[in-house]
């Protein structure tokens, strides 16, 4: 549930960088990587990188390029993935290099995307400032999408803005993710209590594969997939109630939850308190099938109690 997050980016020497004379080099973030996802069809050209042991192609991003000469010089300075003025890439952790191609239709979903898997996996660490040009190298993408998609976890609260700079992860402490935890109990075991003496056994049953996906989730030991599983299955349990606006605000509380704490904390254990959770969901959904509200009752409270 309200899910710690742990993890952070290995570094190595790499390549020459931006036009400022910046290093570099950084390891495949897995994470983020695997958020991207693999490139279908064709792309308009392709440079080859280095990431970790093997070598990937990521496509060239022609509007990265041009997008200054046909707006007369009002893009992005220095080609693909340059600084803004006043936009500094000195000093700033390495970062992880996606190990697939990003497909240049809906780039600022797949980084928002692949960002947010980051932040899980806390490959983008609380009270680090990171700069759109820097994240957009690595993606092989202008900065464009990069800086949007930064905005957006700005708007979430993920994010801070820092002047000059760019954005800076925001250190969370225990207090907030306690209040977090109290938030969604208070909007979401409501619901499911009504839920439990309202919906027929089957269509319970229907949401076993869903619970299931968790364990599974959760024997990975993957912070992020089991991140994405367990909100799959509270959004499937809270849809049944036919209010769109109560899973919109009840997944973003739950997405906050599971952002990584600051000053080296963590929110939850390793894998086997990830497998402890995701099994609270087979047995509160068997309950639910059981219409055994003074069941659920009880685990509805403690598994919002918890500190995953």
């Amino acid at each position: 549930m309200k899910q710690g997050m742990r993890g952070s980016l290995g570094a190595e020497p790499g390549e020459a960088g931006a036009a400022e004379g910046q290093a570099a080099g950084s390891s495949v973030g897995s994470a983020v990587g695997s958020a991207v996802g693999s490139a279908a069809g064709s792309t308009v050209g392709s440079a080859v990188v280095s990431a970790g042991p093997g070598r990937y192609r990521v496509p060239v991003q022609p509007a990265a390029q041009d997008t200054g000469r046909r707006r007369g010089g009002g893009g992005d300075p220095g080609g693909e993935g340059g600084p803004v003025r006043g936009e500094h890439t000195h000093g700033e952790p390495a970062l992880p290099r996606p190990r697939a191609a990003v497909q240049r239709s809906s780039v600022r979903g797949q980084i928002l995307a692949a960002l947010r898997t980051a932040l899980v996996t806390g490959d983008l660490r609380p009270g680090e400032v990171y700069s759109a040009p820097v994240l957009a190298e690595r993606f092989g993408v202008s900065a464009t999408p990069v800086r949007e998609a930064m905005q957006q976890l700005a708007l979430e609260g993920a994010v801070e803005v820092v002047p000059n700079r760019g954005f800076r992860v925001v250190e969370r402490g225990t207090r907030e993710l306690a209040e977090l935890a109290e938030v969604r109990a208070l909007i979401e075991a409501p619901v499911v209590l009504r839920l439990a003496r309202t919906v027929p056994a089957e269509r319970w049953a229907g949401l076993r594969p869903l619970a299931e996906a968790t364990v599974r989730a959760a024997s990975s030991g993957c912070r992020a997939t089991y991140a994405e599983a367990d909100r799959a299955f509270h959004r499937a349990v809270l849809g049944l109630a036919g209010n769109e606006q109560l899973v919109r605000i009840a997944e973003d509380l739950h997405r906050r939850a599971q952002w990584p704490l600051g000053g080296g904390a963590s929110g939850g254990g390793g894998r086997a308190e990830l497998v402890a959770d995701a099994h609270e969901h087979t047995v509160l959904l068997d309950a639910l099938i059981a219409g055994d509200v003074d069941v659920v009752r009880a685990l509805v409270g403690e598994h919002f109690g918890g500190t995953v």
